[in-house]
């Protein structure tokens, strides 16, 4: 129980990647703030997410909002402290797509991606930077993607928007460390969720012959590599971004 009475906020929490990372710092007896956009069927997921967390022996909240407002951040830290009197773990999963080619992409489309998971990860880092920096201490693990990494025909705005957050850990790695303070980024690869098992079988068959170790990821590979990165044993590491892609990109 690592992470017992310790707080946990993680945006994008009320399903997929974000759900599951949310899940395993419950087993862990973390206090969890869920977070997802403000629309009516997330409420209903926020409100399972959080029933679920208490039943692996964490607690859990949750507060819906527009991660590229900074009004919501703002009220996302502020909800945090309220509830659980302290941050100790954030970690910034929030993400949205909007995939086409850069011919057909239009400002909308990319505008709306880089808002929601480049300018939310630093309204998030900023809100919180003053209750953080005063405690002197605090983790923040950034959600990026191998697609920031190597680029990816047809995600022109994804990849940007994760290139760019890759950018941004290393500068908050280096602007917080006096702090006490440690930032990394996760970088997954082909991870197995609703949304990829919607793909047309020949597409997910494309893609394997690329991994080579031959299979998807899991979530909780994810999941895994968040809560350690969050962890004392990973107490040495900060300013990295981890692959987790089966050899995807090496």
């Amino acid at each position: 129980m690592e992470f017992q009475d310790k707080t946990v906020v993680v945006t994008g929490s009320t399903q997929g990647i974000g759900r599951e990372i949310a899940m395993k710092f419950a087993t862990e007896g973390a206090n969890l703030i869920v977070n997802g956009i403000n629309v009516p069927e997330q409420e209903e997921l926020a409100k399972s997410a959080c029933a679920e967390i208490e039943k692996l022996g964490g607690h859990g909240a949750y507060i819906l909002g527009d991660v590229s407002k900074p009004e919501d951040t703002d009220a996302l830290i502020k909800f945090a402290m309220e509830t659980f009197g302290k941050i100790d773990v954030i970690v910034n999963n929030a993400g949205i797509t909007r995939d086409n080619l850069i011919m057909r992409m239009s400002e909308a489309e990319w505008d709306s991606v880089l808002s929601v998971n480049l300018k939310g990860a630093f309204n998030v880092i900023k809100s919180a930077s003053r209750t953080l920096m005063k405690q002197r201490s605090g983790v923040i693990v950034n959600m990026a993607s191998v697609s920031g990494v190597m680029g990816n025909a047809g995600q022109a705005n994804y990849s940007a928007s994760k290139a760019g957050l890759i950018g941004l850990t290393k500068t908050v790695a280096k602007e917080f460390a006096s702090r006490g303070i440690r930032c990394n980024a996760i970088a997954p690869g082909f991870i197995q969720t609703a949304m990829t098992d919607k793909l047309k079988d020949e597409i997910k068959e494309s893609y394997m012959k690329s991994i080579p170790l031959g299979k998807f990821g899991q979530v909780e590979d994810i999941a895994n590599l968040a809560v350690f990165l969050s962890g004392d044993k990973a107490k040495y590491i900060t300013g990295q971004v981890i692959n987790v892609d089966g050899g995807l990109v090496m």
